[in-house]
């Protein structure tokens, strides 16, 4: 059962590959760095503004001294006068996610102007506290590195 699971996995990678290969794109282990820092912070941006808009909150540790509270993330957005709990917010979660999801596959596939855009996504993620800011300073870095800027 197990090798059949593996089997399909290779495959799987197989014709990830050769779609990548077929596409043409051809990223240097920075660019995947980058991409792969990118997934995470527009991946859980977006998963938690989803989840904040169907489930009515974002996600917040169960039990502990920080039971039911957000990040330090919000003290940043209420001190710009949004609430970090309205319709706003949660909908600001979701939309940079969302975009930034779609600029990272346009990353990936090396359109000219995706690298400014990947670059005004880390950006915006900068008020993210604590990992989001480390993230996008990392991607800001590393975009901003010459092999990276052809």
């Amino acid at each position: 059962m197990e090798a059949a699971g593996a089997a399909r996995i290779r495959a799987r990678e197989s014709e990830v590959r050769e779609l990548i290969r077929r596409l043409g794109v051809r990223l240097g282990s920075l660019g995947w760095v980058v991409i792969v820092l990118a997934l995470v912070e527009a991946g859980w941006l977006t998963f938690d503004g989803t989840r904040a808009l169907v489930v009515g909150d974002y996600v917040t540790p169960k039990s502990g001294p920080h039971a039911g509270q957000l990040g330090p993330w919000s003290k940043v957005v209420a001190a710009a006068g949004i609430e970090p709990r309205s319709t706003l917010m949660k909908s600001f979660h979701l939309g940079l996610g969302a975009a930034w999801l779609v600029v990272i596959a346009c990353y990936a596939m090396r359109m000219p102007w995706a690298r400014p855009g990947m670059l005004v996504c880390a950006v915006l993620g900068l008020w993210y506290l604590p990992v989001g800011t480390v993230l996008s300073v990392l991607q800001i870095v590393l975009l901003c590195l010459p092999a990276l800027r052809r």
